[in-house]
């Protein structure tokens, strides 16, 4: 049935220099109706958000395009998500798990950056462009496995805490990586430069989970009582997780991990109400990180069989080495738990794009590999969630029988 004439009229006004509050309209409400539609089909949300972006995107009905309005939400949605993670997470539970979480990201990174650079290079690929895809496949997108756990309160499992802890890790080396080759394929390495950044990286990582919640603790402590503006302790939530994700991006680590650390540090000493707070700001913004995975899906590019088979190959390439490698990093916890960790670091998003688009910007990968990783970066978001459901039945059973997990 054709789209009425009226519809991509009303929606033509979203790109960058049109109305802001259609473009909302069009990638939120489209994100909930579908979330709801597979929630009552009893499959993940979180799928039926990122088909929306698919589905409202230029490969569909060519409503919204990918502009850098969306991409400011979509940063947003995935910074409060990781801050909101950070508030429901126990730092010291956390720093248990350290040697499995940085077992698990290192290998997390190492084996699907190889099998991905291996891949490229089978399918006849120049070495260059096969080592950009391997990059692409090194760090996990955290917010869509965090997502999951939160909505079904599995936050305070060993395993969550090992996949947070390990997406840290792998966070901070895949964009070390991605430094490096960027510099390799500019033809220039400045080795002081990346060493200054692993350390201050690695540095501001230990000294925020180590000593920020008792730092923030004693702030809060003083500032009780005084603060006259309204929701103040809200503001000062805010004020921290701007500051340590700006940090973070400075220092040359994803804003999402300072925002994550951000929410570490205040849980101990912040009220319920920041909580509730946080949820609902979150629950407006986070579709509109999931919907931007999709709307980057170009649908044409696979009228070549060529690429369609290429793409397919992938995703198999890109799950099962990121579940093989954190497995085995997390196999000290025992059986069930390294499963869990393995499905857990599956999903990729953001910087799977950032990874394509410098590779563009440098020349050194074609259109249709951008395409490929952005497929694979779809398909493994949305195996994610069906597929954690499974790794923690045991757990969600024993949940629902009263049971402690």
């Amino acid at each position: 049935m054709p789209t009425p004439e009226f519809v991509p009229a009303f929606f033509a006004a979203s790109g960058e220099t049109g109305s802001l509050a259609i473009t909302m309209l069009a990638v939120f409400g489209t994100a909930k109706i579908l979330e709801e539609l597979f929630e009552r089909l009893g499959q993940p949300g979180i799928i039926g958000q990122i088909l929306a972006g698919i589905l409202i995107g230029p490969s569909v009905l060519g409503w919204v395009s990918p502009n850098d309005f969306t991409a400011a939400l979509a940063q947003m949605g995935v910074m409060f998500l990781l801050f909101r993670v950070g508030l429901e997470v126990d730092s010291e539970g956390l720093m248990r798990t350290g040697g499995s979480a940085l077992i698990t990201g290192v290998l997390g990174v190492a084996v699907p950056f190889a099998c991905g650079w291996a891949f490229y290079r089978l399918a006849g690929r120049p070495p260059m462009e096969a080592v950009f895809l391997g990059v692409a496949l090194t760090a996990t997108s955290v917010g869509i496995t965090a997502q999951v756990l939160a909505a079904r309160g599995l936050l305070d499992s060993t395993a969550a805490k090992i996949i947070l802890g390990a997406a840290v890790v792998d966070d901070i080396l895949a964009l070390l990586l991605l430094g490096f080759v960027t510099s390799i394929a500019q033809g220039e390495v400045n080795a002081l430069e990346l060493g200054v950044t692993s350390v201050l990286a690695v540095g501001f990582v230990i000294v925020v989970v180590r000593w920020g919640a008792s730092t923030i603790g004693r702030v809060v402590a003083k500032l009780e009582g005084k603060l006259q503006a309204g929701e103040a302790e809200f503001a000062l939530a805010m004020v921290l997780l701007f500051a340590l994700a700006a940090l973070s991006r400075t220092i040359g680590v994803a804003a999402i991990i300072g925002a994550f650390l951000a929410g570490m540090a205040l849980a101990p000493s912040t009220p319920r109400r920041v909580h509730d707070l946080t949820s609902g700001v979150t629950e407006l913004l986070v579709p509109f990180f999931l919907a931007e995975i999709g709307l980057h899906f170009d649908v044409n590019v696979f009228r070549k069989p060529e690429i369609l088979i290429l793409a397919l190959l992938l995703v198999p390439v890109a799950v099962f080495s990121k579940i093989l490698a954190c497995s085995l990093g997390a196999s000290g916890s025992g059986r069930d738990v390294a499963i869990r960790v393995g499905v857990g670091m599956i999903p990729r998003g953001e910087f799977c794009m950032v990874v394509a688009q410098a590779g563009l910007v440098l020349g050194v990968i074609k259109p249709d590999t951008y395409t490929i990783i952005v497929f694979m970066a779809v398909i493994a978001a949305a195996l994610a969630p069906p597929l954690l459901k499974w790794a923690f039945r045991k757990v969600l059973a024993e949940t629902s029988e009263g049971r402690p997990s």
